[in-house]
C-alpha cells in the first residue's frame, strides 16, 4: 500500500517566517548595480582614528586577542566600559560581574530577549524600530507590540498614553531606543523619568539599546538606568560601531545588575561565545579618548545633518529634523509619492542616490509607507553630490 505523499514542510522556523533577506542587504545590492551614492545602510564611509586602528594591529602583532578572549571580554575593556559609564553618567559598574561584551549591539539585544523573555511575553517596541528587534522577539517567542512614535512639527514623537495603555498583565519588558533609530527622536528627561516610573509601577524589565549615545546634536542623552528604581531592573547596550567609526568590528556591550547580566551571558555563550579578539584591546583604548574626541564627531554629524536636510528640503522633501543618530527621515507625499518601497526602488536610476523605506520597521507598514530614510554619515563631498543629485526631484514636484 502506498502512503500519501508529505507535504513538504518549510525550511525556515516558522518563528522567523516573516523574515526575509533585509532591506539593507536588497539596497546596498542595488547601489552596487546602479553605481548610486548609498545613503541608505547606516556606515561611515571613513575610518575612525587612526591612533585607535594601530592599537589593534599592535594587539594582532603582539598575541593579544588571537586566541579565544575571556567569555565576559577582556577585563581591560570591561574596565573602560565601566569607566565610561561613570565618566560619562555617574553610572558605577563592576566591571568583574555587571558588565558583558558582545559581538555588537545586535547580539546584546538578541541574547538578551532570548535571556528574558519566555514563550507569550509581550515586549513593546517603539515603532518604527531597528528590524534586528522583531527577529530577537520572534526568535525568543515573544509577542511584538509597537507603541508608534508618529510626526509632529518637524520630529517625532512619543505619546506617553499610548505607551501606557499598551501594558498588560502579559508584558515582560520595555525595549527602548534612544537617540532613536530611523526617526532622530531622542527621548527627554522628562519623557524618561515617566517610562521609569511606569516600569518600577508595573515590575517590567526594560532593554535600552543607547548605541547612538555619543550622536545627540539637541537635547541630552540620559541612561534610564539612572532613574530611581532602574538600575536593577535596567539592560543598557551600546557599542563602539556608531562612535568610533569601525563598524566592521562588531564590538558591543552590555551593562546591568550582575542578575541581569549573568542571564544575559546565558545565552549570548551559545551565540558567538566570544568575538572580536584583538579589536577589544582596540576599543578599550577608544573609550579613554578625551571628551575633545566625541565633541569633535558630533559637531562633524550635525554639520552634515544640516547640509542634507537643506538638499532634501530643496528637492521637495519634508524633512523630520533629527536631534540624535545619524539618519533623516523624510515624508515623500509633496513630491507626489506615497510608496516608499517603489520610491526607494526606483531612486537610484532617478537620481543615483540609494535611501531606506521606513515601513519596513514598522509593524503598520501603511503608516510608515510614505517615510524614507537617508543617512549622512558619509564624506562632505559625498553628502554634496548627493544634495546636487536629488536636486533632480524639485521640477516634478513643481510641475
Amino acid at each position: 500500500m502506498t502512503s500519501a505523499p508529505r507535504t513538504p514542510r518549510p525550511l525556515l522556523n516558522r518563528r522567523l517566517a516573516e523574515f526575509g533577506t533585509t532591506i539593507f542587504a536588497e539596497m546596498s545590492a542595488l547601489a552596487l548595480r546602479t553605481g548610486a551614492i548609498n545613503l541608505g545602510q547606516g556606515f561611515p564611509d571613513t575610518d575612525g582614528p587612526e591612533e585607535i586602528r594601530e592599537a589593534a594591529v599592535r594587539a594582532l602583532r603582539d598575541g593579544r586577542g588571537n586566541q579565544y578572549p575571556p567569555g565576559p571580554g577582556i577585563p581591560e575593556l570591561r574596565t573602560a566600559i565601566a569607566a565610561h559609564q561613570q565618566r560619562g553618567y555617574g553610572l558605577a559598574y563592576d566591571p568583574d560581574t555587571e558588565v558583558l561584551v558582545t559581538a555588537g549591539a545586535t547580539e546584546a539585544i538578541a541574547a538578551s530577549l532570548l535571556a528574558l523573555v519566555e514563550p507569550g511575553d509581550e515586549v513593546i517596541a517603539l515603532e518604527p524600530y531597528y528590524d534586528s528587534y522583531a527577529a530577537s522577539i520572534a526568535l525568543a517567542g515573544g509577542t511584538r507590540v509597537p507603541v508608534t512614535l508618529r510626526p509632529k512639527d518637524g520630529a517625532f514623537h512619543l505619546d506617553l498614553d499610548e505607551l501606557r495603555d499598551a501594558v498588560t498583565d502579559r508584558t515582560r519588558l520595555l525595549l527602548l531606543n534612544t537617540p532613536h533609530n530611523p526617526t532622530g527622536t531622542v527621548l527627554t528627561r522628562a519623557e524618561l523619568a515617566e517610562i521609569a516610573a511606569l516600569a518600577v509601577e508595573r515590575d517590567l524589565l526594560v532593554v535600552t539599546d543607547e548605541v547612538y549615545e555619543h550622536l545627540v546634536f539637541d537635547g541630552e542623552h540620559v541612561p534610564l538606568a539612572s532613574f530611581p528604581g532602574m538600575r536593577e531592573r535596567t539592560v543598557t547596550i551600546s557599542s563602539a560601531g556608531k562612535t568610533f567609526s569601525f563598524t566592521g568590528w562588531k564590538v558591543g556591550w552590555v551593562t546591568a545588575a550582575p542578575e541581569l547580566v549573568t542571564a544575559v551571558r546565558s545565552a549570548k555563550q551559545f551565540l558567538t561565545y566570544v568575538s572580536a579578539g584583538p579589536f577589544q584591546y582596540a576599543v578599550a583604548e577608544a573609550l579613554a579618548l578625551p571628551e575633545t574626541y566625541y565633541t569633535d564627531l558630533r559637531d562633524d554629524l550635525r554639520a552634515k545633518r544640516d547640509l542634507l536636510a537643506a538638499g532634501l528640503t530643496d528637492a521637495g522633501f519634508t524633512v523630520h529634523r533629527p536631534a540624535g543618530t545619524y539618519f533623516i527621515t523624510t515624508d515623500i507625499r509633496p513630491l507626489g509619492e506615497s510608496d516608499g518601497f517603489a520610491f526607494c526602488r526606483a531612486l537610484p536610476e532617478r537620481t543615483g542616490v540609494v535611501a531606506i523605506p521606513n515601513a519596513v520597521f514598522y509593524d503598520h507598514r501603511d503608516e510608515g509607507a510614505p517615510f524614507v530614510r537617508f543617512a549622512f554619515c558619509k564624506r562632505l563631498s559625498i553628502l554634496e553630490e548627493a544634495v546636487v543629485r536629488l536636486k533632480s526631484l524639485a521640477p516634478a514636484r513643481q510641475e
